[in-house]
């Protein structure tokens, strides 16, 4: 089964192909980074057993090693959990710390990227696998990772969808105080939705139980005819009040995606608010797949595939752009264009992973496509005086052995150097993982 094929199993079912992998990340403020950086590719995958086709966001421990998904290869090729260590003198050295296998309960094609516990533990979810179909298709789990002293690591089904539940699990987790864990579905949950037979997706949370065993609770079913979004392809954030917020592929006013806020009241309800619904202008972007960051003002940030206006290579509204949700005093939140991607000269377009902030204010991200070689870009946007933000081209993918196709966010190291990973490029085209060096 080539990589290709091995993601259309699930892909098809979220009407995306490998060309527009859809996944989503959290965000990371660090020190800031404004010189034009030299790219170093820390590993290639091979499509074997080190995996392939990553497409979550990357992950530190205190140590400074990164932690992974990709979503196929491995030993069974339905994707592992990796970790690359730093090696005195320079490079770094992969170790596979789970293979993911089709056996009835394992799950398969993990799209998110990891969490981390106070003790070390990992925690993440896979779009299929589990104990449970869903219209012929098993459902997707939530697993935990769990290091052994010997350098092992076991793996613990967690949770199975059921359909019902929730289906097809793409975005990172989040972990609250209490350690319970907070995601999304981009199916099930079976209200009606308008473009979907497989239900509208849910968000949900899980509780771990005294015994060892873990319970789900279904926070919001979403519904296209009540206009309040549908299929979350991302993950979540928390505010300082524990309240969620979020974004769906579909649904709202124009069906074209939506900036949801879930809000947490007595007995242990949550009652949903829309900020946002896109695609009311063709200057307004369209489908957000991405999760949301927040400054400390409480503006919300994030990314849409597309929309923005004049027509993108295959996407007939627009390359994408950046936006800014600004809440007002009477409740509601106003929706500010950052900046338009161009499939024109050297901007890129298309980005799917979510921003990250500088300690200067700076937003970092990458664009699936475009750029010089056509293979991708990383930005950076700067706001001026005035209001306004200017993008820089940080890098473009495609040069060589280089990566292409990065789907995911930036993260920042304590040096200010910024680290991500490519869909594609490298080793016959299984992806990459790199560092931008300022």
């Amino acid at each position: 089964m080539t990589v290709v094929d091995a993601l259309i199993v699930k892909c098809n079912r979220l009407r995306i192909g490998f060309a527009t992998a859809l996944i989503i990340f959290t965000a990371t403020f660090a020190p800031s980074a404004s010189a034009a950086p030299q790219e170093k590719v820390l590993h290639r995958f091979s499509g074997g057993g080190d995996g392939s086709v990553p497409f979550g966001n990357l992950l530190f421990d205190p140590a400074g090693n990164l932690f992974g998904t990709t979503a196929v290869g491995g030993v069974h090729n339905w994707g592992v959990v990796f970790e690359l260590l730093p090696q005195e003198g320079g490079g770094w050295t992969e170790k596979v710390l789970h293979s993911f296998n089709l056996n009835g309960t394992d799950g398969i094609e993990p799209q998110g990227g990891l969490a981390r516990d106070v003790a070390g533990n990992l925690y993440g979810a896979t779009v299929g696998g589990g104990d449970y179909n869903c219209f012929g298709n098993p459902c997707g789990t939530v697993f935990e990772l769990t290091p052994g002293a010997d350098g092992s690591w076991k793996e613990k089904i967690l949770h199975s969808f059921q359909g019902s539940d929730g289906d097809t699990p793409v975005g990172a987790l989040i972990i609250d105080a209490a350690g319970n864990l907070y995601g999304t579905t981009a199916y099930g949950g079976y209200n009606n939705c308008a473009n979907e037979d497989l239900g509208c997706g849910t968000v949900f949370e899980l509780m771990p139980e005294a015994d060892g065993s873990w319970k789900e609770k279904v926070l919001y079913k979403f519904n296209a005819d009540d206009k309040h979004g549908s299929q979350p392809f991302a993950g979540l954030i928390f505010d300082n009040a524990g309240n969620l917020y979020g974004t769906t592929v579909y649904g709202g006013t124009y069906d074209e995606g939506t900036v949801f806020e879930l809000l947490p009241e007595a007995e242990g309800r949550w009652t949903e608010k829309v900020l946002h619904s896109f695609g009311k202008t063709p200057d307004d972007g369209i489908n957000s797949t991405t999760s949301l960051i927040l400054d400390a003002a409480g503006n919300l940030y994030g990314t849409n595939s597309g929309g923005g206006g004049a027509a993108c290579y295959n996407n007939e509204f627009g390359c994408g752009n950046v936006f800014e949700l600004i809440p007002k005093a009477d409740g509601g939140w106003m929706e500010k264009v950052l900046h338009t991607f161009s499939i024109d000269g050297p901007d890129g377009f298309a980005p799917y992973g979510s921003l990250t902030f500088d300690a200067a204010g700076n937003l970092y991200g990458t664009t699936s496509s475009g750029g010089a070689y056509f293979a991708g870009t990383a930005f950076e946007l700067t706001p001026t005086a005035g209001g306004d933000w200017i993008e820089k081209v940080l890098h473009n993918f495609g040069n060589g052995n280089d990566g292409g196709a990065p789907y995911t966010g930036l993260i920042f190291d304590a040096a200010d150097h910024l680290y991500g990973t490519t869909g594609g490029g490298g080793i016959d085209n299984h992806g990459t993982v790199f560092e931008l060096i300022p």
